[in-house]
């Protein structure tokens, strides 16, 4: 299999496809339940280079001040907000939630566990913060043209998913959203999802060329037995981007959540 792009370098290339897929609806209905009147506090988490404050940035106040979380001091360097390194999985620092008035993520649920969700939502109930969680992960994809091996090769990567440890506990995966919401709603929350899904089309040849990669190798750690199979997989779909004709639809939701009362 071939090497992995940097972290760095995987953000930046999706960065585009996430803004064209967030939900700009449900953005606005996260601003609409903000103050307006002042500048925010904003907590956002697992924040990469930052780009979930570039793509949130125009509809806040001006002068709104992020804090921007992540451990990876790499992507961080990036950023030009204010940061700070942090494994969030130890919840060794709560007091990243003091005060703030809306607390974010981007691509971030589907890594960490049920309790973490569950922490989480304890977390901003606290402090009585909005949140918006964009571009989760829901177990779908389809890729055109199709190949025969394409729904085996979506099972293994979620069961890889489910199988992994980011430093949370076993990730939630596929499930995320959905066990999100239970754990924003039991702590007193109004919680609405949208749709967030990746429509690549075939001019996204690297991101498109990362993704298959990314799977297959998933899918090898799950099969290691069926590597000739996902080899041969591999090589017919990144045929198929190279030729110019590759789609891919991969399932997000993006989920905002309300305090009540």
């Amino acid at each position: 299999m071939s090497a992995v792009p940097t972290l760095a370098r995987w953000l930046a290339l999706r960065e585009p496809a996430d803004a064209t897929a967030r939900s700009a609806a449900l953005t606005r209905a996260v601003v609409s339940a903000l103050p307006a009147d002042r500048p925010l506090r904003i907590l956002d988490l697992g924040s990469g280079t930052g780009s979930n404050a570039r793509y949130l940035t125009p509809y806040l106040p001006a002068g709104s001040q992020w804090l921007l979380v992540d451990k990876d001091p790499s992507v961080l360097a990036a950023a030009p907000y204010e940061t700070r390194e942090l494994d969030l999985g130890a919840r060794d620092a709560p007091e990243i939630f003091d005060g703030r008035d809306f607390v974010t993520a981007s691509a971030l649920l589907d890594l960490v566990s049920t309790p973490y969700l569950a922490w989480l939502a304890d977390r901003c109930r606290a402090h009585h913060a909005v949140a918006l969680f964009a571009l989760t992960y829901t177990g779908r994809s389809t890729c055109t043209p199709l190949e025969p091996e394409d729904g085996v090769m979506c099972a293994l990567l979620n069961l890889h998913q489910k199988q992994s440890d980011k430093g949370f506990g076993p990730a939630a995966g596929p499930d995320a959203v959905a066990r999100a919401e239970e754990a924003f709603d039991a702590v007193g929350y109004r919680v609405q999802r949208q749709r967030s899904d990746w429509h690549l089309q075939p001019g996204a040849r690297e991101l498109q060329r990362v993704l298959i990669q990314g799977w297959a190798d998933a899918a090898l750690e799950m099969a290691p037995f069926e590597e000739d199979v996902i080899a041969d997989w591999l090589t017919r779909r990144v045929a198929h981007v190279e030729a110019g004709r590759s789609r891919i639809t991969v399932s997000h939701e993006d989920l905002a959540a309300f305090p009540l009362g």
